[in-house]
C-alpha cells in the first residue's frame, strides 16, 4: 500500500479579487442539469448517506472498514440471545448465581444503544444531548419522576465516573438486558442485589465467552443463522475500488474468525473477486481497538495458517496481518491524514478514538436507522399533525400574551377612571370580553398540548414501549444521536449503501443555522469543505472541564 499523504488542494479556488463569471446562467448548463442521468437509481431514504460535515469522496484515497457490525451485519436477535444465554449459564456455573436465572428471557426491546447503566443504584436510563436524564428503569420497573429527579437531576452527571457504564455498542446490549432481568428476578424473590458486583460479573462473563471463542465457535458452526449475506456489499466495495480507492480491513477479530465471516459474506459474490481478500489492499486482524489508535505496537505478519512470522517490513496485498498501531500502519502503508475514510459502528472504539488520534475522516454504520426511519415514515400523518399543532400553539401563546397585556392595561384604566360611570361600564365590558377570549385561548392551548402529548406518546412508544425513539429523548436529540453528530463526518445504515453513490461524490452537509437565521436566507447553507475539529474540541458544544468529560467510558 503506497503513496504518501496529500493535503486538500485549494489552488483551484478563485482568488477573492478575481471577477466572478456567470457560466452558471448558460442555457447549456441548465439543460445539463435538467437532463436525466442514466441509469437513474432511486436511493431509498433509509439507505441514504447522511452528512454531518462536508466530505468530498474524490479527495479520499483510502477507505478502511471494521468487520463486526460494519462489513459483517448480524441477525441481531439471534446473536444477542446467544450471548445472553451463554453469559447467564457461565454466571450460574462459575460464579454461583442461582439456577432460577436460567429461565430468564432476552427482551430485545428493552435495550438500545445510548443507554446508561448506573452500577451504584441498579438503574438504566436514557439521556438527551444536554446529559439530562429522561426515562429510567430499575430492573424492568419504571422509576417515578420524583426518584429520577432526586437521583439524576439535582447534580451534574459525570459519565466518566466508574459508577456509570455507557451502552454504546451492539455487543453490549445483552449485558444491559441481563443486568435488568437479574435485578427484577432476584429482588422479586426478596433477595438483596449488590448492583456494582452484579454488573462487573456480567461484564467479565460476557467478555470471557467472547474471548475464549466459545461464542464464536457456535457462530462459525452455523453462519447462515447469525450472519446477513448482503448481496450489495460486494458491488459497493467494487465501486469504491473502481473509483481508484485502496481498501483496508481493520478488525479486532482474529484471523481464523475473520476468514470464516468474510468468506461467508463476500466469497463468490462477484466473479472479479473469487476470494474476499481480493477486495482489500491490507488486512489487519487482532487490532485491539481502541488502543490501536493511541498505543505503539508492531504490525505482525501471519502465515497462511495463521502463525505469527514476525514484525512486518511492508504491507502487501493478500497477506493477513495482526496487531499494530495507527502510527505503524501509516508508516508502513505510506498513508494517513484526511485522505483516509474509516468506516465503523462503534462511537468510542472506531469513531471517537480515530478522530482524537488522527485526521482520518469517519463514517459510522448505524443499523438502527432503517427501522426508525421506516417507523417515522409510517407515522408521517401524526408528525404532520404535531407540526401543525406546534405552529398553532405558538400563535395561541402570542395571542394570550396580547390579551394578558390588554387586561393589565384595562385594569389600570379602571383604577384611573373609577369615578366616571360611563367609562367604567365601557371598560368593564371590554374587560369581560377580553377575559372570555383569554379563557378560550388558554383552553385551546391546553387541548393542543394534550393532543401533542398524545401524538408524541403514540409515535415514541409505538416504536419502542420502553425507550421511544433511538435518536431522540423528548424533543431533543438523544445523547447517542448527539454523539453521532459530533464525531462522525457521515453516517448510514450499512456499508452497501455506498453502491448508490459515485466514488467521486461530494457529500454536503447543511450548515447548522443560528436561531436568528432560521427564517431567512443565510450565507453558505452547505457549510465549508474543511474537516471537523478534533473530537471534544467543538467550541459550540458545552463540555465539562475534565479532559474525559466528553468521552464515553471504554
Amino acid at each position: 500500500m503506497s503513496g504518501g499523504m496529500r493535503r486538500l488542494d485549494r489552488s483551484s479556488r478563485q482568488e477573492a479579487d478575481e471577477p466572478a463569471g456567470d457560466s452558471y446562467r448558460d442555457a447549456e448548463v441548465t439543460a445539463l442539469l435538467e437532463r436525466h442521468r442514466l441509469p437513474v437509481r432511486e436511493v431509498p431514504f433509509a439507505r441514504q448517506i447522511f452528512v454531518n460535515r462536508n466530505l468530498r469522496l474524490d479527495k479520499i484515497d483510502v477507505v478502511g472498514f471494521d468487520m463486526d457490525y460494519t462489513l459483517a451485519m448480524y441477525h441481531l436477535r439471534q446473536l444477542e440471545e446467544l450471548a445472553f444465554r451463554m453469559t447467564t449459564r457461565r454466571m450460574i456455573d462459575h460464579l454461583g448465581y442461582p439456577e432460577v436465572l436460567a429461565g430468564l428471557a432476552y427482551d430485545p426491546d428493552f435495550v438500545i444503544r445510548g443507554l446508561v447503566v448506573d452500577k451504584q443504584a441498579g438503574n438504566i436510563f436514557k439521556m438527551d444531548r444536554h446529559n439530562h436524564c429522561g426515562r429510567a428503569y430499575h430492573g424492568k420497573r419504571v422509576l417515578p419522576y420524583e426518584e429520577v429527579k432526586r437521583l439524576y437531576r439535582e447534580e451534574k452527571i459525570h459519565l466518566s465516573l466508574p459508577r456509570f457504564a455507557w451502552i454504546d455498542t451492539l455487543f453490549a446490549l445483552p449485558e444491559a438486558c441481563l443486568f435488568a432481568e437479574i435485578i427484577e428476578c432476584l429482588e422479586g424473590r426478596g433477595e438483596r442485589v449488590p448492583y456494582a458486583k452484579l454488573y462487573d460479573d456480567i461484564r467479565n462473563s460476557i467478555d470471557t465467552v467472547h474471548r475464549d471463542d466459545t461464542l464464536k465457535q457456535i457462530v462459525k458452526a452455523d453462519l447462515p443463522r447469525f450472519l446477513v449475506k448482503d448481496l450489495e456489499l460486494g458491488p459497493a466495495l467494487h465501486k469504491l475500488r473502481s473509483g481508484g480507492k485502496k481498501l483496508f480491513l481493520l478488525t479486532n477479530s482474529f484471523a481464523d474468525y475473520t476468514e470464516a465471516v468474510m468468506s461467508f459474506i463476500l466469497d463468490g459474490v462477484l466473479p472479479e473477486y473469487p476470494s474476499w481478500k481480493n477486495y482489500f489492499d491490507v488486512i489487519l486482524t487482532g487490532a485491539q481497538k481502541p488502543g490501536w489508535f493511541s498505543e505503539e505496537r508492531p504490525v505482525l505478519q501471519l502465515s497462511a495458517r495463521g502463525e505469527v512470522l514476525g514484525p512486518a517490513a511492508a504491507l502487501e496485498r493478500g497477506v493477513v496481518y495482526q496487531g499494530g498501531s495507527l502510527h505503524a500502519f501509516e508508516r508502513l502503508g505510506g498513508i494517513g491524514g484526511d485522505r483516509v475514510l474509516y468506516v465503523g459502528d462503534h462511537i468510542y472504539g472506531d469513531i471517537l478514538r480515530s478522530r482524537k488520534s488522527s485526521l482520518w475522516r469517519t463514517c459510522m454504520i448505524v443499523p438502527e436507522l432503517e427501522a426508525e426511519l421506516a417507523w417515522l415514515e409510517k407515522s408521517s400523518p401524526s408528525l404532520e399533525e404535531m407540526a401543525r399543532l406546534e405552529e398553532l400553539r405558538a400563535r395561541l401563546d402570542d395571542e394570550i400574551s396580547v390579551r394578558k397585556a390588554g387586561l393589565n392595561a384595562l385594569d389600570r384604566r379602571l383604577e384611573r377612571d373609577a369615578r366616571d360611570p360611563a367609562t367604567r361600564t365601557q371598560v368593564e365590558a371590554e374587560r369581560r370580553e377580553m377575559k372570555h377570549e383569554l379563557e378560550q385561548l388558554r383552553r385551546a392551548v391546553r387541548d393542543a398540548d394534550a393532543r401533542v402529548r398524545e401524538l408524541e406518546r403514540a409515535v415514541e412508544l409505538g416504536f419502542n414501549k420502553y425507550w421511544g425513539l433511538t435518536f431522540k429523548e423528548g424533543n431533543e436529540n438523544s445523547r447517542f444521536g448527539e454523539q453521532i453528530e459530533d464525531y462522525a463526518c457521515i453516517y448510514t445504515s450499512r456499508v452497501s449503501n455506498f453502491v448508490f453513490y459515485s466514488p467521486m461524490q461530494y457529500l454536503r452537509a447543511l450548515r447548522a443555522a443560528m436561531p436568528h437565521e432560521r427564517l431567512m436566507l443565510r450565507m453558505a447553507p452547505y457549510g465549508e469543505e474543511h474537516a471537523p475539529p478534533a473530537a471534544g474540541a467543538r467550541p459550540s458544544k458545552t463540555r465539562g472541564t475534565g479532559a474525559d468529560e466528553s468521552v464515553p467510558p471504554g
